[in-house]
């Protein structure tokens, strides 16, 4: 356990239960909330955006500039999320807008300053504000800067001589890159030189700012750590990654369980728990209500759930050459998502051709979600990659099975039944290719049809699977005090 209790502001561009986006939302969440319960003193910053609520009645605890060129003025606000205090730093010429990142699909052409601004103002309040961490924990590319930063505009300045910085990886296909004259906001960028963050002669990635200049590096799963140091997995970063290799750590994201909980969800029209009478009865009233919701004929069928954005990450181009011949077999299948208007245009055309076998809703519903993750036998989630994903795991604690793609978090926490019979909590296919997703699929539906017994055993051994964060979190402890050299 930690030798001594530490200091850390978590930096990031989204949290959960005051604006989101993605999974990025949820893990500044929950892991600040895990360490606090672990007796470490957890501060989190963000921007204050419009959308933002809560930020608008919060209490103006500081109004400043930058020290630093160009002097922007801004102001930070004291908010709360679940007893961890939160900065939101108000700069109405960056954050006042409708949006987070982008409108109609289209990024604010100004993002590189915007969140060199965020980076640099959640540096620049701390002294002010007397809070001096012992670790800076930066997330994604919007945070970038901020490692970058400390080292180079702060690095041998008395207050910041202690304070080490950690970044994690969600997902590095977004790299935040920029063009050294969109980051003229930064001086340190004006001699147009910038190695440890450069991608070319004349743009950088904030991302690589973050990756090269962080005392610490963590994936946000075992398997994503190594498969960023592949020139597959890592979406153009791998020889980074590798230079890195030594200071990069895999640590799989925990589960938010008050949310997803067959036990206590508000959302369900049946509770139930990992006891057998309890799930069976449970999961069929959670089944015949998803198939009342999307129209299907209420059937003893196995039924295959998906939610998911469309996209080719999400693996829906795995699946869609071979669900007709998978639709021949006794079996219905939902699929809940949006993204690419041409997946969805192609899951529209297969579901009027299979009106009884599959349910398309276009749509982003998270308590259909619930009702998908209660309701399915199955979960689908063969993903071309997969940082860490949490959906096989909300299925795990339903009851319902995954079927996925052996590749970062997925790997690390689905155990696959072909290889572990007893230990499984789900089914895994290694090869990038329908046919293999195919063979998957009809392997599932013969345990489910020829022994009932059985894969009623693996759904309960499912459900006791714990991915609680307070493990999550004592491994960042650790993480930091390996940064701090304790």
């Amino acid at each position: 356990m930690a030798t001594k209790n530490l200091s850390v502001l978590f930096v990031a561009s989204e949290v959960e239960g005051l604006i989101k986006s993605g999974g990025l939302a949820d893990v500044a969440k929950a892991l600040p909330q895990a360490l606090r319960a672990l007796q470490q003193d957890v501060r989190l910053t963000l921007p204050a955006y419009q959308k933002m609520a809560q930020a608008a009645e919060a209490e103006v605890i500081l109004e400043t500039q930058l020290e630093h060129w160009p002097h922007t003025k801004y102001r930070v606000k004291q908010l709360e999320i679940v007893d961890v205090p939160v900065y939101a730093i108000e700069c109405a010429q960056y954050f006042d807008r409708p949006e987070m990142y982008a409108e109609n699909n289209q990024a604010y052409a100004d993002n590189g300053e915007r969140f060199a601004f965020f980076s640099a103002a959640s540096l620049d309040m701390l002294p002010k504000l007397g809070f001096q961490p012992d670790i800076i924990h930066a997330n994604d590319w919007h945070t970038g800067f901020v490692p970058y930063l400390l080292k180079h505009r702060y690095g041998a300045t008395p207050f910041f001589a202690q304070t080490k910085s950690v970044i994690s990886v969600h997902n590095a296909v977004f790299k935040g890159v920029f063009s050294y004259d969109e980051l003229q906001f930064l001086p340190e960028m004006h001699t147009r030189f910038a190695p440890d963050a450069a991608v070319s002669s004349t743009h950088v990635t904030m991302l690589k700012a973050g990756v090269m200049n962080a005392d610490k590096i963590n994936a946000v799963s075992p398997t994503y750590a190594q498969e960023l140091t592949t020139e597959l997995g890592s979406h153009g970063m791998a020889v980074e990654f590798q230079s890195r290799a030594l200071d990069l750590v895999g640590i799989l994201n925990g589960c938010d369980y008050s949310a997803w909980n067959p036990q206590t969800d508000p959302l369900l029209p049946a509770n139930y728990k990992a006891n057998r009478q309890s799930m069976v009865r449970g999961k069929k009233a959670c089944k015949r209500a998803l198939q009342q919701h999307v129209g299907l004929q209420e059937l003893d069928v196995a039924v295959y759930g998906m939610v998911c954005r469309l996209t080719h990450q999400k693996g829906v181009h795995y699946l869609l050459p071979i669900l007709e011949d998978f639709l021949h077999n006794q079996v219905q299948v939902v699929i809940v998502g949006t993204g690419d208007p041409e997946l969805a245009a192609a899951l529209r055309e297969v579901a009027d051709d299979n009106p009884d076998k599959l349910a398309f809703v276009e749509a982003y519903d998270n308590e259909l979600a619930h009702l998908v993750e209660a309701g399915s036998d199955f979960f689908v989630m063969p993903s071309e990659f997969e940082p860490c994903g949490l959906n096989q795991i909300y299925s795990m604690a339903y009851g319902t099975l995954p079927i996925v793609r052996g590749v970062g978090g997925l790997r690390d926490s689905v155990r696959d039944y072909d290889t572990d019979p007893l230990q499984a909590t789900g089914f895994m296919f290694d090869e990038p290719y329908p046919l293999a997703l195919l063979a998957k699929l009809q392997r599932t539906l013969l345990l489910y049809l020829q022994q009932p017994n059985e894969f009623k055993r693996v759904q309960l051994h499912a459900m006791e699977q714990d991915f609680c964060w307070k493990k999550s979190a004592s491994q960042y402890i650790k993480l930091y005090q390996s940064a701090l050299g304790v």
